[in-house]
Parts: structure tokens; sequence; C-alpha cells
């Protein structure tokens, strides 16, 4: 990267900017800020065409919406490099076969100067110079990530990842402060945090600890009080035990008149007392539940091992890097097996997520039923998180901020099934490296995966050996053992379809003294069976594999009463 006068400098940790040798350079439109914001936010990631299509025009795009995005582009490329000759490719803005990417390093882009430093800090051994390096990084924030822009395309999860981002080493400099005896150094940090997040309840935490530190112990009696009200009157919801905790702790220090306290336990219990010394909580609050909303894991689930083991292997590098995933996509055809492999991945992480787990089937597929639209979806969400319907906004995106406020600070696992795009989903998805999001669909959700913070799985259909051994679960080693040449048929007529293999096992299972090779026939006869094999599949409404678990239903109804006959 050119590091002479004329290199282009990016911001994006407040707003979106570009200067070249100290002069801000004219960014031009909203829409053309905004493909600009997508890009910075990426950092050095490809950006998709869908995405930056989905992001600007929300779901109604243009028909000549790409070719717009285009013409942005170019552009953008002619302002960032204005020597550059006509159809030469560049230095900065690289097309790729799937959308764009903006090529920036620590020196250029405020936010990788941010995660350097963080990075640093973290590894740092003595606390003083963790808190110089963290001091360095909070410097470089000068508002809200990417503001300037609309409220509605801020809500997009880079931008509220990058947001995480900030709060999470906000309060790990505040922890360092604290045990290393700096805690004045990190007050305005921590100011500008809460003040941005009031119902980030880990910050405001922070923020009465390290004020009770630095000496300033009614300032930070008051903010308790402050934020007490706050979540009493907005959400109708007593304080965590996390701020209780800050409270306990800053009266322990007034009533001793000295050591400052240590950095707060999130894992604490709560005092049985009211936090007001005595008085007895309101009506108006109530306790924060913990939802456990996962259905029942399949009781003859097994297999999936490479998926499974592949799921696990990407949480672990993201954490092992010190990146916060957003989502896992799951994607596949219909009745291949999503739902229910998402709901058994949910089971296995729970306990990894102490602060509940959330679902929702969105319906994006369903003919016969009407699909949950996001604001409805939310409106659940806060049901489940106790959160009283006064207490609530009306306009989604309203909504959708008040859900992230409530996830911020706490380890929250969702499942969202059956969501039918990206802009179906979005909404939904937390902004806090706490938080997990596992989504599943027919379409590849390329929109949700080109945020750089969500990682594709694609679900086929098992080996041939797991769909042999679902049916031995379902139906006996021994009766398989009797007809292997049915069993081979079977489990090759169904293309290997889960759902296809579970109607087969469900029939089969119910008339113990049929012929599997019945089965089989009925199987093979089905008229899309070789529609039903067809992978990978987007269909946008029934997929193939519907059509032929229909025909499956009616064939075998009939062959049952034929049996009984």
């Amino acid at each position: 990267m050119d590091e002479s006068s004329a290199a282009v400098r990016f911001t994006i940790l407040g707003p979106v900017a570009a200067r070249r040798g100290g002069a801000e350079l004219e960014l031009g439109g909203r829409q053309q800020r905004l493909v600009l914001a997508l890009l910075l936010a990426n950092a050095g990631s490809v950006v998709g065409l869908t995405d930056l299509v989905d992001t600007i025009w929300n779901q109604d795009p243009p028909t000549s919406a790409v070719n717009v995005v285009h013409r942005y582009i170019g552009t953008l490329r002619r302002l960032i490099e204005p020597d550059l000759p006509v159809r030469a490719v560049g230095g900065y803005l690289i097309r790729h076969a799937a959308g764009y990417r903006l090529r920036v390093d620590e020196d250029s882009l405020d936010l990788l100067n941010f995660r350097r430093l963080v990075t640093q800090a973290r590894a740092a051994a003595e606390p003083g110079a963790a808190v110089r390096l963290y001091t360095q990084a909070l410097a470089l924030w000068r508002g809200a990530c990417g503001s300037g822009l609309d409220p509605e395309s801020r809500t997009h999860p880079a931008f509220a990842a990058i947001e995480a981002e900030c709060t999470h080493a906000v309060r790990d400099a505040a922890d360092t402060a604290l045990l290393g005896g700096r805690p004045r150094l990190m007050i305005p940090a921590l100011r500008q945090a809460a003040g941005q997040h009031p119902l980030d309840e880990a910050l405001q935490a922070r923020l009465i600890l390290t004020l009770a530190a630095d000496g300033r112990q009614a300032e930070a009696l008051q903010t308790f009080q402050q934020v007490r009200r706050r979540l009493a009157d907005e959400l109708g919801i007593d304080p965590s035990p996390e701020l209780l905790d800050a409270y306990d702790r800053l009266l322990h220090q007034r009533a001793a008149g000295g050591d400052p306290p240590p950095p707060p336990d999130p894992h604490a219990v709560p005092r049985a007392q009211s936090p007001l010394g005595g008085e007895e909580t309101t009506n108006q609050t109530i306790p924060r539940p913990t939802p456990a909303q996962l259905p029942p894991d399949h009781p003859y689930f097994g297999g999936r091992v490479d998926l499974l083991a592949r799921a696990q292997t990407l949480l672990d590098e993201d954490r092992r890097q010190g990146r916060a995933t957003v989502a896992l996509a799951l994607y596949g055809t219909a009745g291949i097996g999503k739902s229910t492999l998402a709901i058994h991945l949910g089971h296995r992480l729970a306990a990894g997520y102490p602060d509940g787990q959330l679902y929702a089937d969105l319906r994006g597929f369903a003919v016969h039923e009407r699909a949950m639209g996001p604001a409805e979806a939310l409106r659940g969400f806060l049901d489940s998180l106790g959160v009283p319907q006064q207490s609530r906004p009306s306009e989604l995106h309203a909504l959708a901020g008040l859900y992230r406020s409530i996830l911020a600070g706490r380890q929250v696992l969702l499942v969202i099934d059956n969501c039918r795009d990206f802009e179906h989903v979005r909404h939904l998805l937390p902004g806090t490296p706490g938080c997990l999001a596992i989504v599943t669909s027919r379409n590849q959700l390329t929109g949700l995966v080109s945020t750089g913070r969500a990682h594709p799985l694609p679900v086929g259909p098992p080996p041939p050996e797991e769909a042999r051994e679902y049916l031995v679960r379902r139906l006996g080693a021994a009766r398989l053992a009797a007809e292997p040449a049915a069993v081979a048929q079977i489990i090759a007529g169904s293309g290997r379809l889960p759902r296809a293999l579970a109607v087969v096992a469900a029939r089969a299972a119910a008339l113990p003294e049929a012929p599997l090779a019945d089965f089989a026939v009925q199987l093979q006869a089905s008229p899309s069976g070789a529609a039903v094999r067809r992978w990978p599949g987007t269909a946008a409404s029934r997929g193939p594999g519907d059509r032929n678990m229909q025909h499956l239903r009616w064939s075998w109804s009939g062959r049952v009463r034929a049996t009984r006959g």
C-alpha cells in the first residue's frame, strides 16, 4: 500500500470518511457512501453484490440495481485513485466473481488499527502497558460506527458487530484498569460507550465501579439509580445480577471508606434485598427470565458427524482469532434435514450460552401458512426475554434496536428456522460477540455470509452408511439384515433425503409384518424420485422434496389399506 502523502486513509469508527493528505474526499450521496461503508466494515473481505443490493434497496431493488452498484464502485474508484487510467484495475477496489473488496491495511483503516491495538493490549503482560494500548485503541472511536448513515442501514449486522467489538474492548479495558489501579484513564471511554448503549448493563456496571475506584462514589451511586430507573421505565425489568453486584461492591466500599472495588463478576448472584436499601421491588418490574425454547432433540438423530465437527471447528477457530461469529447459515434443499440438524446442534452448544436459547420458525417456504415476519419474531423474542408489551416500540428498526440492547452483554443462542433470505433474518441477528444464531434456509443466504461474520454450512444428503444407520435405529438391525436389497433400494430411491427416510421408517414401523420390499417399490415408483435427488437446490417455494413427500403419503396410505384389507 502506498505510504506517500497521496495515500488514502479511511475511517468508519464514527462518520464514514476518506482523506488524502489531510483533505477529506467528497464521498457522494447516501447510497454511494453506504457502498463504501459496507466495504470498510468488511475490512478487506469480499462483499457480495447481493448484500450490497439488499442493503441499499431493502426488499424493493430496481431492475437496474446491479448496474447502479457497478457505477457507484466506478465513481469511488476514480475518487480514490484519480490518476488511474481508464479500465485499469487499481490498487484499492478489487472486483471478484461474487462482489467487491476494498484493499486496506492497519495504516489505512482505523478499524484494523483498532483491532491491532486491542489484540496487543489483551496480550500485554503488564496492566499498565495494556491500559495504554487500550487507551490508544479507544481514542480512534469518534462516535457510533458508520454514524451519518441512515438509521435503517446502520442496523446491518456488519456495523452492529463492530459496535459490539468496541463495547467488548471497553469492558476489557475497564477490568484491566481496575486491576492495575488506573481507573481514571478509562472513564472517558466508558462514559461514551455507556451513553451510546444505555441498556448495556455490563458497561454500566463497569462505569459504576470505575467511578467508585476513582473516588467519585456519589456519581457512581447516581449512575446506578439512573440505570435502575431506565430499566424499569423502558423495559419493565430489574437490574441484572452483574449490575446488582457492582452496586453491592459500591455500598461496601462506601461503608468501609477504603479500597476500590475489583472488576465485576458477570455471574454474580444478586442479593435478596432491594437495591434501594430495603425497599420492596415495585410491581412494575419483573424478574428476568432465562428462555429455553429449543424444541426437543430428535430421538433418532444420528450421523452428520462431518457437519457437526465443521461447525465446532469454525466456532473454535473464531474464538482463538478473537472474531465474533454472528451466525452459522445451514442451507439445502427441502427435506434434507436442516431443521433437525440445527436443533441438534443447538442442544450441543446450549451449555455455552447460559443466558438462554431462543427459537423461531419463520415459515419462509410454507405454502398453506403465512410466513412469520421479522417484527412478529422480534416481539416473540422480547416476550421470552421478559420485556412487557407496553415497553416496546412499534417500528421494526426500533424493535430491533431494543432487542439487541437486551442481548448486549448476555450469552444467548438463537435457532432461526426456515428463513427465506437475508432480509427475512437480518433484524433478528445478535450484535454482541457472546451470542450466536443458527439459521436455516433453502437459499444460500449470500447476503448474510458476505457480512464476514457468518459461516455457510451447506447441508447435503447424508452418506449411505448414515442413512442405513438411521433405518437401523428406527426398524432394528434384524429387520434390515433380512432384506438387504430392499434396504439398498430404499436408500437409493429416497435420494438419502432424511425426510423421505423418516416417512419410510414411520410407515414400516407401523406395519412390522410388511416386507421392506413393498416400501422400496412404492418409493421407486414416485414420479419425482429423480427430482428429489437433485442437489444442491435453492428453490424459492416448494422444493422437489415437498412434492415427493406428498406422493409418498398418498401412495403409502393406499398400501396400508391394501395390506390391512
